[in-house]
């Protein structure tokens, strides 16, 4: 198979809209080269949208609710439509992408003639947003700006002077200096505050203040003044900006002698190359079994879960496949070579934060039964996009295709009751995980129950539900600890314990994290800093609720109360220094000895994997007996 033709954007598409432009067809009768470009997108967009979308789709339907975007954006309530080219009750007899062009170039040289005052691309965008909103929930207008950012997140890199940062009452707070780039290699450490960029005040700025500024091309500097604890006098940096790598794998480590752990957080050009480096590097360490966890992994490139999948399994099995009204987007995937992993035991977390590229690979496993999936029902995102990019360097992502897993199952869950009934399914489910897929499977027809290899009974239509169903925590009263979180009591704490005794702490801890790991603790002193900080955050202690409270942003509770939650704040605290101390890669170790249930109940789970193993292989041997 040839990926390209998922991502690469179709020339031949691109030459008939050009065709379409130079020879005077759907010509543009207005001089003005703004109204030029906007009337060119909107051809653009419907032309992308019949000529690639999975689905049957309506011209005349594209057409009405772009037309509907049009007049709601004149939020003119004494504006009066009906026999004008904005009538949307008219039969406007639309046949052909021709027939739309003209009727919308009416409709919007109407606005822009008799509203001067209006943004025409801000009303062709809402046109555009309107019309994508009748296809599938994935299928959408981006912005110019957020194309690049989206680019650069999913290319692995950007460009910049390498820091992790927090904005800590309206001053700059370094997190962590990224390791290897500009300024982990000048010294910038944890903690540092920068108060200025190239000579100007960087007080009160905002996170997209900050990344405009520090942000910039290779090569390019860029000058900060840093304040750090305990130094009366200023810092300055001049910093020459590189590339700074945008890892997608939160950390890995060993969980036990032999077990392996790796946390993917999206799926972007580099990860199946982090991931081969984790895995060499586990094995270094002695791994011999695999804990992959893509919980919360909202998915991504289509090609890197294909290439992560290949590394479970043998050369020529069956990944993935594509399924789409469009001939050349249908496709079979195969392994093309033996994984690095194909005969190494594996458990697959996941949740209701796991989709797309997730659930490919976690499908994958399942169907083959080639390992054990835990956790909750996952999101159920089984559809394919590929990006157009417009005339003004804006994009639409158009759903192209839905995969199915080896077994033929559409993970895809349905979409047709609207956006935001689908985007909020996953609140609708029972807090109940297992009555939840009890529920699930009871609701599943015949058509969408299938087999695994080695003919266990899975489910199609709404995400991957796992082998071994895990309940979330739920034991523990979360709002001591949400308190926490949302007044950044954790973080702040952590940067003044730093700014006391950072130097104290990094003597004694920093060339052993293992030892941290194991034997910090916070002292009785550490403990009654962190009770006063909370109380200057709107906490009190009260003799007088039954279960904590919050009233005007005020949490109460008890003495006892407080005492049974305290350890989740302690823990997220410790991680956090972590975090700061050592990078980002050794937050996660601590998250995990703290609140990971889920991975608690996988680790139990290694004899079932076994089990499994053997189960596939006797069915395994008695089909070739079979066929023999």
């Amino acid at each position: 198979m040839s990926l390209k033709k998922f991502f690469a954007p179709p020339l031949a598409l691109l030459l008939i809209l050009s065709a379409v432009w130079l020879t005077g067809a759907d010509k543009v009768v207005v001089k003005n080269e703004i109204h030029q470009d906007n009337l060119h997108k909107y051809l653009q967009v419907q032309r992308r949208v019949v000529d690639n979308y999975f689905g049957e789709v309506s011209v005349n339907q594209l057409f009405e609710k772009s037309l509907s975007g049009l007049v709601k954006g004149v939020e003119d309530s004494t504006l009066s439509i009906e026999g004008t080219p904005l009538d949307t009750l008219a039969n406007h007899d639309i046949q052909n992408l021709r027939d739309s062009f003209n009727k919308f170039e009416e409709a919007y040289l109407y606005i822009a003639n008799n509203y001067p005052d209006k943004d025409m691309k801000k009303m062709t965008e809402r046109s555009i947003r309107s019309m994508l909103s009748i296809l599938d929930p994935h299928s959408v207008y981006i912005e110019r700006d957020e194309s690049e950012r989206i680019q650069e997140d999913f290319d692995g890199k950007f460009q910049g002077i390498g820091i992790q940062f927090n904005i800590i009452q309206d001053t700059i707070t370094v997190i962590t200096a990224i390791s290897g780039g500009p300024s982990d290699q000048l010294g910038i450490l944890s903690g540092d505050r920068i108060t200025k960029i190239n000579d100007t005040s960087a007080v009160g700025y905002s996170n997209e203040d900050v990344m405009k500024r520090l942000r910039g091309q290779k090569g390019t500097t860029v000058d900060v003044q840093i304040k750090r604890p305990r130094n009366p006098n200023p810092i300055n940096f001049t910093i020459e900006r590189d590339d700074i790598p945008l890892t997608t794998i939160d950390t890995h480590y060993m969980l036990d002698e032999n077990t392996g752990y790796i946390k993917i957080n999206r799926f972007a050009a580099t990860t199946h190359e982090e991931f081969l480096a984790s895995v060499s590097d586990l094995k270094d360490q002695g791994m011999e079994k695999l804990m992959i966890d893509f919980r919360n992994n909202p998915g991504g490139y289509l090609s890197q879960a294909i290439a992560i999948s290949e590394e479970f399994f043998p050369r020529n099995t069956k990944l993935v496949s594509t399924e789409s009204r469009h001939t050349r987007f249908n496709d079979e995937v195969r392994s093309r070579r033996d994984g690095v992993l194909k005969d190494m035991p594996v458990i697959a977390l996941v949740n209701q934060g796991s989709a797309s590229a997730s659930e490919i690979v976690s499908g994958a496993i399942q169907d083959h039964d080639r390992g054990i999936v835990v956790g909750r029902r996952t999101f159920g995102k089984g559809l394919v996009q590929q990006q157009y990019e417009l005339i003004d360097g804006s994009n639409i992502r158009v759903t192209i295709s839905r995969y199915l897993t080896p077994s033929g199952r559409l993970i895809q869950k349905p979409f047709d009751e609207g956006s935001e009934d689908y985007a909020f399914e996953i609140r609708h489910r029972t807090s109940d995980a297992t009555m939840d897929a009890e529920k699930f499977k009871d609701q599943v027809p015949d058509s969408l129950r299938f087999k695994t290899a080695a003919g266990r009974e899975v489910f199609g239509g709404g995400g991957i539900i796992p082998d071994f169903i895990v309940q979330e925590d739920t034991t523990s009263s979360p709002y001591l600890f949400n308190f926490m979180l949302a007044n950044r009591v954790d973080f702040d704490f952590v940067r003044d314990y730093l700014d006391q005794y950072g130097d104290d702490f990094r003597s004694q801890w920093e060339d052993d994290f293992q030892a941290f790991r194991a034997n910090f603790s916070w002292s009785d002193k550490d403990r009654a800093m962190f009770l006063a900080m909370m109380k200057e955050s709107g906490m009190e202690i009260v003799d007088d609720v039954d279960e904590p409270t919050i009233e005007d942003n005020n949490l109460k509770l008890t003495r006892s109360h407080f005492n049974e939650l305290v350890w989740m704040n302690h823990g997220r605290m410790k991680a956090e220094i972590a975090r700061q101390v050592w990078g980002s890669e050794y937050f996660y170790p601590i998250v995990n000895d703290h609140f990971n249930e889920t991975l608690n109940e996988a680790m139990k789970l290694w004899g079932e994997v076994e089990q499994l193993e053997q189960f596939a292989q006797r069915q395994a041997q008695l089909m070739r007996q079979q066929r023999n």
